[in-house]
């Protein structure tokens, strides 16, 4: 491809709300550019990139048996409705003009088992692995960082159809083979990380985390331990109690209503208050009071697969009629169920400090069991320096790329996906889901291995391999060896972007490093009149051995880019 006929609209500034590295040097380099909140065009540089990833996931996806469809992205409500996901908040729905209740697909878990459901009959039509690269629709509240996360996306989804668990465990373990070769040949760091199932439902899931700045999961980590930090369990950092007390002692403490300015007053550590949270299930209505320990956060998710339902912070007035005043509520006396976390059921004797449900008053020496009643559930957020194994745990943010489900019979029991077995008795499928989002892997690349000059794609993603260079304006004798060159390349079948603009070398250099390109060559007077060429590696800037003009071209930019990664 010459530049002077590509649609490569590089720009020196980054946007104004752009936040992170992807989004800025995915606009800066031409590659992206925006039509509305969470809506993103990939221009032809881009496409280019994100097309890379589609042929790496697919050649790994054929490689373990899958066999590729296409389902549309348009599809009607009352398929979802049946699997109790007819209302989620992010779906987009709408009507045609018939009156029919449609959706956008947030992804393909209905439609694919209703196919299913009409095709498989018997245990003999049983594994399959079908998988697609379709649009996704996602009525996102929050748009940011670019292709991160977006409202419209392409995404690969698998699923798999098993007789039975033992059948859905093979099925996962060769989709685990698959996902850490794609994400290997992509050139990223990655971890496969436990976490939680979420709105697809199942009895299980991991998810794959390219870490990086911009990354908006979190990812515990110890050796041999990785976890979405919305999953992750750990032994908490200990904590000095005050000594136990024979009864709970009411102390005054005027006006003082949050953990820092009671630990102050009192002169305890944070962590021996209990944090009262109450919450209100969204479909049993009935308030729990929540506690954990004053320098702990309470994770929703846990909380809701605790409870078994979503839950919403309870109102002022709601947490005052069943507790007492919003600032000093606390579990003794509470006329609620008490759910106390891990970290506090399993603290040995101490004296706590909680809130005394009446105003300007707290109580001491409490005693979780002798004082109150609870159930003890692990349903906090795990901290940096809590151990695992007896190592500190550290947390890194990180980009999700991949992720894959244990569905189970979640979807095949309501659409009715059911098979014959040997004994000819009627079976449920069981499944699993697998998906992965092409252009996170770009951004995820692009977070991870950019420095202060722009990209640096490794050889598996790179919009080209090569970018030559043809220094001097107008025609001229390096402008002719260049373009030699770029012939040969592209004769010999070396993907390569001509510089053929009447631009200067300090204008032309600056794209090239924003592209980032895995090999340069530029050809200038001095290199010409020494019958080579110059090479440089755009990972770290390595300066490379020359590049002979003319015949011996191809095999020497073959040799160079075998070096690179």
């Amino acid at each position: 491809m010459r530049m002077t006929s590509l649609l490569l609209p590089t720009e020196r500034e980054a946007p104004a709300d752009a936040e992170a590295l992807s989004h800025v040097l995915g606009v800066r380099a031409g590659l992206i550019r925006q039509l509305g909140a969470g809506l993103w065009t990939w221009l032809p540089a881009g496409w280019r990139v994100h097309e890379r990833a589609v042929g790496i996931i697919r050649e790994e996806m054929n490689a373990i048996g899958g066999q590729e469809v296409l389902i549309p992205v348009l599809q009607p409500r009352d398929l979802w409705r049946r699997t109790g996901r007819g209302d989620l908040d992010e779906q987009f729905r709408l009507e045609d003009r018939k009156g029919s209740e449609m959706v956008l697909a947030m992804t393909h878990e209905e439609p694919m088992t209703f196919h299913m459901a009409q095709l498989v009959r018997s245990y003999r039509d049983l594994p399959k692995i079908l998988y697609q690269f379709q649009t996704k629709g996602r009525d996102e509240p929050r748009p940011r960082a670019g292709v991160l996360r977006t409202r419209e996306f392409i995404m690969k989804d698998a699923y798999s159809f098993d007789r039975d668990a033992d059948g859905l465990e093979e099925s996962y373990a060769r989709h685990i083979t698959a996902y850490d070769r794609i994400f290997d040949r992509a050139g990223l760091e990655w971890y496969r990380v436990e976490s939680d199932v979420g709105m697809m439902g199942g009895s299980g899931a991991h998810e794959y985390m390219a870490p990086c700045p911009a990354g908006e999961n979190e990812v515990a980590l110890a050796p041999g331990y990785a976890a979405n930090v919305e999953v992750a369990s750990a032994e908490p950092q200990p904590v000095q109690l005050p000594a136990p007390s024979a009864a709970p002692q009411e102390v005054s403490t005027p006006g003082l209503t949050t953990v820092d300015q009671v630990s102050g007053h009192l002169g305890v550590p944070a962590g021996a208050l209990l944090k009262a949270f109450p919450v209100v299930g969204e479909t049993s209505g009935r308030l729990t009071l929540v506690l954990v320990r004053g320098d702990h956060r309470v994770n929703e998710v846990k909380l809701r697969n605790h409870l078994g339902e979503p839950v919403r912070a309870a109102h002022p007035a709601e947490i005052a009629a069943q507790i007492g005043p919003v600032g000093f509520i606390g579990p003794v006396g509470a006329q609620v169920p008490v759910v106390a976390d891990l970290a506090i059921a399993q603290t040995g004797q101490g004296g706590w400090v909680a809130g005394a449900n009446r105003p300007d008053a707290h109580l001491t020496g409490v005693e979780p069991g002798r004082d109150f009643a609870f159930e003890a559930a692990d349903v906090r957020t795990v901290e940096e320096g809590d151990l695992v194994g007896g190592v500190p745990l550290r947390i890194e943010p990180a980009i999700e790329v991949g992720n894959i489900f244990r569905l189970g019979t979640r979807y095949s029991e309501p659409l009715g996906a059911t098979f014959l077995d040997e004994a000819g008795v009627e079976r449920p499928i069981v499944m699993g889901s697998y998906g992965i989002g092409p252009a996170r892997i770009a951004a995820a690349t692009i977070e991870q291995r950019a420095d202060e000059s722009g990209i640096s794609w490794p050889r598996a993603l790179a919009p080209w391999q090569v970018h030559v260079v043809a220094l001097g304006k107008g025609a001229g004798p390096e402008r002719d060896a260049a373009e030699v060159l770029y012939e040969q390349l592209l004769a010999a079948g070396i993907e390569a972007l001509f510089d053929d603009r009447d631009a200067g070398a300090g204008e032309k250099f600056a794209d090239a490093e924003l592209l980032g390109c895995p090999l340069r060559i530029t050809v200038g007077r001095r290199s010409l009149e020494e019958g080579h060429a110059e090479a440089q590696g755009r990972r770290s800037a390595v300066t490379l051995p020359g590049v002979p003009l003319g015949d011996g071209a191809v095999a020497a930019v073959t040799d160079l880019l075998a070096q690179l990664a």
